[in-house]
């Protein structure tokens, strides 16, 4: 029994031996190699969209639920709540749009490298960071300092995703085909949120309407949408 044992031993040794041999020259999965083969794009992307999920259900967990034993009592306490349920809607289109970028720039993701996982987790920190901001944002006092903390977050928010889809445009990571525009579109309109958050963040110092910068995104991006379009025709 004990020879036949050794005889499986050395013929599955052998069969290693040979598989070794035949495997071409550095193919061999070194640190960074397996740590591409461990995360593809279509589980980054996954795992994004779980978290992107995640922070939107955190966001309505936060809204604070109206009391009262009669029908006024209770839309009296809503409306003292009116300042909540406004940031939730800001911070609901925010996480959104980030979203919307993010599934169609990432959809044509082909493969990693570079700094792009590190980046995409860097940038979905500031996501999961953007529940908390936004309960600090609707407290008593200290406006400028919780606007800018709000602010902030979504400026790195929208820079680190700026640099993410350059780091995907300089590597080659997209798929064949992938239109030219996919990334100018992203360049525009993430260079846009940045500054649009950064620019808020003196003037809310000086005045409460710095939320107006936030509100000028869309209506930018919409115009200059537009204004491209007049152009290719």
């Amino acid at each position: 029994m004990r020879v036949d044992d050794d005889k499986v031993i050395l013929e599955e040794t052998r069969a290693d031996a040979a598989r070794q041999a035949e495997r071409p020259a550095g193919s061999e999965p070194g640190p960074a190699r397996s740590e591409l083969e461990l995360v593809n794009p279509e589980r980054l992307v996954f795992f994004s969209d779980a978290v992107i999920a995640i922070a939107i259900t955190l966001l309505a967990l936060e809204l604070p639920v109206p009391g009262g034993q009669t029908n006024a009592e209770l839309w009296r306490d809503l409306g003292r709540h009116v300042d909540e349920y406004v940031a939730f809607l800001i911070s609901f289109a925010v996480i959104g749009g980030h979203w919307f970028l993010h599934h169609r720039t990432f959809g044509h993701l082909a493969k990693l490298g570079g700094r792009l996982v590190r980046l995409n987790m860097l940038w979905l920190l500031m996501i999961v960071l953007t529940p908390f901001v936004t309960k600090v944002i609707v407290g008593d006092g200290a406006f400028a300092a919780r606007f800018t903390l709000y602010a902030a977050v979504q400026a790195l928010a929208s820079l680190v995703f700026l640099l993410a889809v350059r780091e995907m445009d300089r590597h080659g990571l997209a798929r064949a085909g992938t239109p030219p525009s996919l990334f100018s579109t992203g360049y525009r309109l993430l260079s846009l949120a940045a500054g649009a958050f950064a620019v808020s963040i003196p003037l809310a110092f000086v005045t409460h309407w710095a939320y107006a910068c936030w509100a000028a995104i869309p209506v930018v991006a919409r115009v200059r949408r537009l204004t491209g379009a007049a152009r290719r025709r």
